[in-house]
């Protein structure tokens, strides 16, 4: 495929599985180039016959004679695509723009119907009744590893988290961390986070240490899938970079979600938006298709197919 400018900045993780896809990624600037040089750089990089896709990854306007140089590709079988539809189409995100002009993306992301609220509480009670029954012996055996490792402090751990409408809800897990972890300063968690002691790290590989969060899902706090619950501390920051960040407010978080399964641990506000983008691609086209995907990519991650 060939990029055409570069008002989104794909990420190293993005691009490696890109190339999964693509096997040819040609990047060609676009800023205060006219058309005859942009025109040119497309016909020599359009010599390699596996490129049939040209993003248009610009904020600028398109000259009427690039617009006809393209349009005339697509009788011969390449294609364009803008890079807000790439994002959704290939890649199951939503675009964020940088300088906040233009909003329109937000026009659908709306709260669950009520028909899709019905659906996704069938799925929560549904899920949570074959959960605890296969996992009821899993949470006694984390228990018993919890205190053996890290005796000082208690099984579960409590923390206030941003849920429905940014009201506060108590979020119950497994305790991975040592007692006292962040000394009274909030810290993102990071992949590899010296806090964690050896059977907290399985569990957050695994995702065992989300297993108690049962109970919040029966009490109505959260689902079983939805956007990753937050504390108010970060949300606050986020909102400063982000100014959309509550959009992901407008539904209940979930104990996975497509952020989750789709992006690595998150340790920035830069990871912060772009899991931002894959919750506001599930909130947008939420179906029981995908809610099942999910599912099974989770499923994935816990028998150890994929932990990120």
């Amino acid at each position: 495929m060939i990029v055409l400018g570069n008002k989104y900045k794909f990420t190293e993780y993005e691009l490696e599985n890109l190339k999964k896809k693509f096997q040819d990624i040609t990047n060609i600037p676009y800023k205060e180039k006219n058309s005859e040089d942009v025109i040119e750089a497309i016909e020599k990089a359009l010599e390699n016959k596996n490129r049939k896709l040209i993003i248009l990854n610009t904020s600028e306007s398109i000259p009427d004679k690039l617009i006809t140089y393209l349009t005339n590709l697509e009788l011969k079988g390449v294609s364009f695509i803008s890079i807000e539809h790439f994002l959704e189409k290939h890649m199951q995100k939503c675009y964020i723009p940088e300088d906040h002009t233009d909003i329109s993306f937000l026009e659908n992301i709306k709260p669950y119907t009520k028909w899709q609220y019905i659906q996704k509480r069938a799925i929560d009670f549904f899920g949570i009744f074959w959960l605890f029954f296969f996992s009821w012996p899993v949470m006694i055996y984390c228990a018993y590893r919890i205190k053996k490792e890290s005796p000082d402090g208690p099984i579960l751990f409590k923390q206030k988290r941003v849920g429905l409408n940014g009201k506060e809800f108590v979020c119950i897990k497994f305790r991975s961390m040592v007692p006292d972890a962040e000394k009274g300063i909030p810290k993102f968690a990071s992949k590899d986070d010296p806090r964690v002691f050896k059977w907290g790290a399985v569990m957050r590989k695994t995702r065992l240490d989300e297993l108690p969060q049962m109970w919040n899902i029966l009490k109505g706090e959260i689902h079983l899938i939805g956007p990753r619950p937050e504390r108010k501390y970060w949300t606050d920051q986020f909102e400063k970079i982000i100014p959309y960040y509550n959009e992901r407010h407008l539904v209940r978080p979930g104990v996975t979600g497509w952020a989750q399964v789709m992006y690595p641990y998150g340790e920035n506000g830069e990871d912060a938006k772009q899991k931002l983008m894959y919750d506001l691609y599930y909130i947008k086209y939420w179906n029981i298709l995908l809610e099942l995907k999910i599912v099974w990519m989770t499923a994935m991650t816990v028998i150890g197919k994929k932990g990120v």
